[in-house]
């Protein structure tokens, strides 16, 4: 019989373990507890930094997957691992056979309903990443009365680096998501005007400052070093924001017709259960702690449960494919001990 490996997540970091296990021989059966795989690839438009269609990356990994043989189990949990990856358990009762475990269960997005003083679903026109994504991908930006808006303000850094919701790290890759956004945003609108607030702007991978250059110098989008402290929203529908602009020492007070919340990655809720049923350690910002950052980055230190992708600390896409490839080896070289 040949070996088999259970990997847990569909998204993009379960999808390339599914791929690269089966060209190792090994036959991979991914659970995912959506109705489709693609994780929230299937919710995005276009990636940064290259602007490559999201469509595209995601139907390369499924005809992969689906070139690979893999079967795929949607609408489907899984409750509990045994005894070293030997087995698990889903949420119907169904107990499935393994010879190792891959967790690709990847993160939560911040709920923006958190920052109350944001306003995000209190006001019509506050809105977040991801809705400013199903825009694009529906046809258009346009205000909850359906106006083209004219002045927009994009705010970093909701549920990351935050002390009063416990998100004390970095999500990495808001910043940059934010930049394409506006990019985006003035390439649909050009006569509108986009306005971002930041604390840092950490441009860390390959092609990010320039895009974030292109942001400024082509595409006149404005940035300013500071927090918006409030928002309320005004008589006609629009939504006024209180903010200071640090580099200057000034308070700054604008009305603008879309505010657009930069929301972090949050560690996966299954974390937590994972953490208690199976003894896993986690950092404090609950993302997994693997067996070693350096050398063991995808060990669990049990000795057939591995892991990949964003549900050890906040990576973007080719980090997790990145990652997910080395599972898979790491699978194959405990499968021949």
């Amino acid at each position: 019989m040949g070996k088999k490996v259970i990997i847990i997540g569909g998204g993009v970091a379960g999808m390339q373990t599914a791929i690269t296990l089966s060209k190792l021989g090994i036959s991979p059966v991914i659970i995912e507890r959506e109705e489709t795989i693609g994780g929230k690839l299937n919710r995005w438009d276009r990636l940064f930094p290259t602007m490559t269609p999201a469509s595209e990356v995601l139907g390369s990994l499924r005809e992969q997957v689906d070139a690979s043989g893999a079967e795929i189990l949607t609408s489907r949990e899984v409750k509990e691992i045994g005894q070293e990856g030997k087995n698990v358990t889903l949420n119907d009762g169904t107990r499935l056979r393994s010879d190792a475990v891959v967790v690709t269960s990847g993160f939560d997005l911040f709920p923006a309903e958190l920052k109350e003083e944001y306003g995000y679903k209190i006001y019509d026109n506050v809105y977040t990443t991801v809705d400013v994504e199903r825009m694009f991908r529906n046809g258009g930006i346009r205000t909850a009365d359906g106006r083209i808006p004219k002045t927009i303000a994009f705010l970093h850094c909701v549920g990351s680096r935050d002390e009063k919701v416990n998100q004390r790290h970095c999500s990495r890759v808001c910043c940059i998501t934010g930049v394409k956004q506006a990019i985006e945003m003035k390439q649909a609108i050009p006569d509108a005007e986009v306005y971002s607030f930041y604390m840092d702007m950490r441009m860390f991978g390959p092609g990010y400052e320039e895009l974030y250059r292109q942001a400024q110098q082509e595409f006149n989008i404005h940035f300013i070093r500071g927090r918006i402290s409030e928002a309320s929203q005004t008589i006609d529908n629009r939504v006024q924001i209180k903010a200071e602009d640090t580099l200057i020492g000034l308070p700054l007070k604008m009305t603008v017709d879309m505010l657009v919340l930069i929301v972090g990655m949050k560690a996966g809720a299954c974390n937590l259960q994972w953490s208690r049923c199976n003894g896993v350690d986690l950092y404090p910002s609950g993302f997994v702690k693997p067996k070693d950052q350096f050398t063991g980055s995808v060990d669990s230190g049990s000795p057939h449960i591995f892991y990949a992708g964003t549900i050890t600390a906040p990576k973007n896409i080719g980090e997790s494919i990145n990652e997910a490839v080395a599972a898979a080896h790491r699978v194959a070289e405990s499968l021949k001990e």
